[in-house]
């Protein structure tokens, strides 16, 4: 799901008064030797921009298009001059459908892409058509088509995969913030659909994603079994739930400075399409409430900032979330099932720093964003971590790590 920037929020708070701990930080190699896994660097960031890309090339000659990491997603799209109305791109730019490449209605993957809905077909040759909706109301509407992805696997080897994406052709923005300037969105949850299970079905690559998102910016990612440390990881059980299309664990517990908050039984989604974390509400008045009290004769004051709904100033402007550090502690998720599974959410993982200078909760009430009463992980709290999700051994892992550093062995 693809959350515009403003709606998004993540987990908040570390400690005052305690000095940073030093985290060992895997260092992620190419340590499982078959080479075919496939690895792009990252641009983008959480504040200003919102959101993380990759670029990868389409078609025959190949065009390059930025894509939107969403792991909260399964559908691949890009801008498509089908004509396109409500496009952010220049027409050279948008993707031009072929006649002949176009995925009928009958085709697995297009059923796939309706699950768990009934998926019927007035004609099983008519194109296989989309509609997908946003939870900040923006809205893509399109065709399915294939075309060749070029892709250079990590043992030297080209490979050209035919792949279901949509061409999307009639866009609808509906928040008051501009949309991302990217091309489109790489779909990568996991149905059928998504471009990593695609690659798995051919054989290119085995069904694992991996990124790393900066928190300072950039990072990479990986589909495909390669760069899976052997050692270092913290792993969880994925749920199996074949009509749950998002990466989901759970049930975990929230602790704050080590110790429970009475938030007991959450499962949660990652969700890289989610700028911020997004809590329920009864889980986001929770964190909200410590935080307050936990500010409690700090020098810190309410402040109106556009870029999130909560955030506070100090004595003179912040340049970096380090510079806060002191004034907040940690979060953590526990999940049960296992001794010490444990998701750390200090401060750099909910907090960020305004272009003004003040400091904002980067957790936001799911439930008044329209998630119900789901809780999503967003980019926020998944920066400086190595995050891998395994739908071969269906586990979901992550380990602190320098997402600036080029892998060895590329």
């Amino acid at each position: 799901m693809v959350l515009s920037a403003p709606l998004h929020g993540c987990f908040v708070a570390t400690g005052q008064g305690q000095p940073p701990r030093k985290r060992s930080t895997v260092h992620p190699t190419v340590v499982n030797g078959f080479g075919s896994s496939v690895f792009r660097p990252i641009s983008g960031n959480v504040y200003p921009l919102g959101y993380y890309s990759v670029t990868l090339e389409i078609g025959n000659p190949p065009k390059p298009f930025q894509l939107d990491i969403d792991t909260g997603s399964d559908l691949t799209w890009v801008q498509c001059d089908a004509p396109c109305t409500g496009c952010t791109l220049p027409g050279d730019r948008l993707y031009k459908p072929v006649k002949n490449n176009f995925l009928a209605c009958k085709d697995p993957i297009c059923a796939a892409l309706h699950s768990p809905k009934a998926h019927q077909c007035k004609n099983p040759n008519e194109k296989c058509g989309f509609q997908v909706d946003y939870a900040d109301h923006g809205s893509v509407l399109g065709v399915v088509v294939s075309d060749n992805f070029p892709l250079r696997l990590v043992n030297g080897s080209l490979s050209y995969p035919l792949l279901a994406f949509g061409c999307g052709y009639h866009l609808h923005n509906r928040g008051p913030h501009p949309p991302p300037t990217t091309a489109g969105v790489l779909g990568l949850g996991k149905s059928k659909a998504s471009i990593s299970s695609q690659l798995s079905g051919m054989g290119i690559t085995q069904n694992v994603v991996g990124h790393c998102l900066g928190g300072q910016g950039g990072g990479f990612l990986f589909l495909g079994a390669d760069f899976v440390p052997k050692s270092g990881m913290t792993w969880t059980p994925m749920f199996q739930n074949p009509f749950d299309k998002h990466y989901s664990s759970g049930p975990a517990e929230l602790l704050f400075r080590g110790k429970p908050t009475g938030v007991k039984g959450l499962n949660v989604i990652f969700d890289t399409g989610a700028t911020y974390t997004y809590l329920s509400s009864k889980v986001y008045q929770t964190v909200l409430n410590l935080v307050r009290k936990d500010l409690s004769g700090k020098q810190l004051q309410d402040v109106k900032d556009k870029a999130l709904p909560i955030c506070w100033k100090g004595t003179r402007p912040f340049k970096s979330v380090r510079d806060v550090r002191n004034y907040f502690n940690t979060f953590a998720l526990s999940f049960s099932g296992a001794s010490n599974i444990q998701l750390q959410l200090p401060p750099e993982a909910y907090l960020i720093v305004t272009e003004r200078g003040n400091v904002c909760l980067g957790i936001l009430s799911g439930t008044e964003a329209g998630l119900g009463t789901s809780n999503v992980i967003g980019d926020i709290s998944l920066q400086d971590k190595l995050m891998i999700y395994d739908n071969e051994k269906q586990r979901i892992g992550w380990a602190s790590a320098d997402c600036t550093r080029k892998l060895s062995g590329l």
